[in-house]
């Protein structure tokens, strides 16, 4: 008896539960691994049609074109969020952001509201500094650890964000640009998919001239 497809199965187990334990996605059970598998493995079939992408003529590679995608994607949603706020309180959309966070999260701490957003410190207390001028946040000392501040979104900060956010949503609408609901949610498996790799990456503050190197010797 020949145990290869036996062999094949464990691994692509021992594959399902080391994603799984980090990203906790799916129940660790058969459902769970059945649902995984349909994700990630898709037939032959599905890959004939694979799209162009410029520069692909002259051997540019996927890699390099989903990067300048997701750059650009990032570009044009800013530009939609600026005229979202255009002529309200909001000197930049990180404000809007934070208070966002703050109001669907609850209170939390500068670092938590900073490394929530993906900033660096200097810029990230910058924004809470402003917020807090403003008037939109109040501060207080943790109880668990004094040295720290717990930040909560005030009245004052609802009341301006509520105004605004019929604005935000339509920017936030634009950006999905024509996409059909199945294709939102592959989007949105994918983007998931992406953040799961990069978060855990972010959250070790690698120094910025040791990160490529220490990320790519773990993919090896």
């Amino acid at each position: 008896m020949k145990y290869n497809t036996l062999k094949d199965i464990i691994n692509l187990l021992e594959e399902f539960e080391a994603e799984n334990l980090k990203t906790k996605r799916y129940s660790n059970d058969a459902e769970g691994f059945k649902k995984w598998t349909a994700v990630n493995y898709k037939s032959e079939d599905s890959f004939q049609n694979e799209p162009y992408w410029e520069g692909k003529e002259n051997g540019r590679s996927a890699e390099s074109a989903i990067a300048t995608l997701i750059v650009h994607m990032n570009r044009y949603g800013r530009s939609y969020s600026k005229s979202a706020i255009f002529g309200s309180d909001f000197s930049t959309q990180e404000d809007f952001s934070y208070l966002i966070n703050l109001k669907t999260f609850g209170q939390m701490t500068k670092m938590d509201l900073i490394k929530k957003n993906i900033h660096e410190k200097p810029t990230g207390m910058q924004i809470i500094n402003r917020l807090v001028a403003q008037g939109w946040v109040n501060q207080t000392d943790s109880e668990t650890d004094k040295r720290s501040k717990v930040l909560k979104i005030n009245n004052k900060g609802l009341e301006i964000l509520d105004n605004q956010m019929s604005k935000i949503r339509k920017a936030t609408q634009i950006v999905s640009g024509d996409l059909t609901y199945n294709e939102k949610m592959e989007l949105i498996r994918l983007l998931n998919k992406l953040n799961d790799f990069h978060q855990p990456i972010y959250n070790k503050n690698i120094e910025t001239q040791d990160l490529l190197s220490e990320v790519l010797n773990e993919k090896k």
